[in-house]
């Protein structure tokens, strides 16, 4: 299997300060925003999300600083509670009433604060292994390694799961994982560490910004109390979605999630890992087809 490279077609738009940014149009059907993780990855590493555009239009947006999109003048703007008004600025620019959107990973912050500023602008929003940061939900270290040496006894992992225990001994010290270690652990973050993943992983460097990763959760991007308070009254219909080998999040953590919303409902696809769509995409796809649907 390879990475998909569906046929795309780019456009751009003038955000709330003058930013000019870039967003990717696949397949026909109705749009699904697509909000890329990374954190501030372009959005290309999500490809067609296993198939996904053969009954969506997917419209990928590239966050300010990331893939075709502009850099800011102000770098500040990278915090993702300042991305909130790019989120907007492209539904307008779409000429949308609501939508349907879809966030990975660390841009599933991105969408819990638009959908607590904006509800009214959101029909069902798919979270896709999302980190949890703007609601304060977060697993211990030591929960998230005992979750990673659950994949022990066969290499890659167990050198994986020796760079983990690295990078986690660098972060409760109060240092710096070194890179090499990062990369050395990236099979833990692939149900399968074959040829696909290989390349997916290679390509994370080069296509995120650092210093505006560094920026997207940083002092005072979230107010976790207001923004659980928001959620809870917001009526759209919510899926959250797990890998079962993923640790970030968990599924346990991801059910946690799925309990803030009135109409939250949590799906765990087994065999993934923090890409689901590359482990299983007949799955994937065919879950979040029928979540934006029928529901959750």
């Amino acid at each position: 299997m390879s990475i998909s490279t569906p046929s795309t077609s780019t456009s751009t738009f003038t955000t709330y300060d003058g930013t000019e940014l870039a967003y990717h149009v696949q397949g026909e059907g109705e749009p699904l925003l697509c909000l890329p993780g990374g954190a501030m990855r372009a959005s290309a590493y999500l490809g067609d999300l296993g198939g996904l555009s053969a009954g969506r239009r997917l419209v990928l947006l590239d966050l300010r600083g990331t893939g075709d999109s502009a850099i800011p003048a102000d770098t500040s703007t990278y915090r993702a509670d300042h991305q909130v008004a790019d989120v907007e600025a492209l539904r307008t620019h779409l000429g949308l009433d609501s939508v349907d959107l879809l966030a990975h990973s660390a841009s599933a912050n991105l969408a819990l604060l638009y959908a607590a500023a904006h509800p009214q602008r959101v029909r069902r929003l798919a979270l896709i292994t999302p980190t949890c940061w703007a609601v304060d939900l977060t697993e211990s270290p030591e929960t998230r390694l005992a979750d990673v040496r659950r994949r022990g006894g066969a290499e890659p992992y167990d050198t994986a799961i020796a760079a983990y225990e690295r990078v986690s001994a660098a972060f409760a010290a109060g240092g710096t994982p070194e890179e090499a270690d990062w990369a050395a652990a990236m099979p833990l973050a692939y149900g399968r560490w074959d040829e696909t993943a290989r390349a997916h992983a290679a390509l994370s460097p080069v296509q995120k910004n650092a210093a505006a990763s560094a920026a997207f959760a940083g002092p005072g991007a979230f107010v976790p109390p207001a923004t659980r308070a928001a959620l809870g009254r917001f009526a759209g219909e919510v899926l959250v979605l797990a890998g079962e080998l993923d640790s970030n999040p968990s599924p346990a953590l991801a059910a946690r999630l799925a309990e803030l919303f009135a109409r939250g409902a949590v799906d765990v696809q087994g065999g993934g890992g923090h890409f689901p769509w590359l482990d299983e995409p007949q799955w994937f796809t065919a879950r979040v087809e029928r979540f934006l649907a029928t529901g959750a």
